[in-house]
C-alpha cells in the first residue's frame, strides 16, 4: 500500500457540500481507503480573480493504485461531479490533485510528483498541515517551514 495526499477544491454550486461528497468518493476508490481528511478552508482564487472563492481541503488515502492509475481515478471523480476543463485556474465544480505519493518524485507528461506548486499555496499547505504538520516534502523540506511564506494568502478555516 502507498500513502497519497490529495488536494480538493471547488468554487461552483455548493462547494462545501461538493468537497464533502468528494471525500466520500475518495473513500470508494478501488484498491484504496480514505485514512484522514482535513478541515475545509475558504480561499481566494489564484490566477483569475474574478470568480467565486474556493473551498479547499486535503485527504490522505492508502492505495495500491499506481500514481497514473490514481490520477485517472481522480479525473473520473471530477467528471462525475461535472468538471469541465475550460480555462487554467478558472472556476470549477471540483478539482482533485495528487500532491504526494509516498516519497516518490516523478515527472511524466501527465503527472509531476510532488505537485510542482504545492509549497507556494496556502490553500494546499494549510489543509496538508492539518493532516501531517511534520510532513517532509521531497525536494522541498518540511511542510511547516513553507507556511510562513504563504501566510499573506487569503485562507479561512470553515
Amino acid at each position: 500500500m502507498s500513502l497519497a495526499y490529495i488536494a480538493l477544491g471547488a468554487n461552483l454550486g455548493d462547494p462545501a457540500a461538493t468537497v464533502n461528497a468528494a471525500f466520500a468518493a475518495l473513500d470508494q476508490l478501488p484498491q484504496s481507503r480514505l485514512l484522514a481528511k482535513s478541515a475545509l478552508y475558504r480561499t481566494v482564487p489564484v490566477g483569475i480573480a474574478d470568480q467565486p472563492e474556493f473551498v479547499n481541503a486535503a485527504a490522505l488515502i492508502d492505495t495500491t493504485l499506481a500514481p497514473e492509475a490514481l490520477l485517472d481515478a481522480l479525473l473520473g471523480i471530477e467528471q462525475a461531479f461535472g468538471r469541465v476543463r475550460a480555462e487554467r485556474n478558472g472556476p470549477r465544480t471540483l478539482d482533485l490533485d495528487i500532491l504526494l505519493y509516498d516519497d516518490l518524485t516523478l515527472a511524466t507528461p501527465r503527472l509531476t510528483l510532488p505537485h510542482p506548486r504545492l509549497h507556494l499555496r496556502a490553500f494546499v499547505l494549510q489543509p496538508l498541515a492539518d493532516l501531517a504538520p511534520d510532513l517532509a516534502i521531497p525536494g522541498r523540506g518540511c511542510l511547516a517551514a513553507w507556511l510562513p511564506a504563504v501566510a499573506n494568502q487569503g485562507i479561512c478555516r470553515l
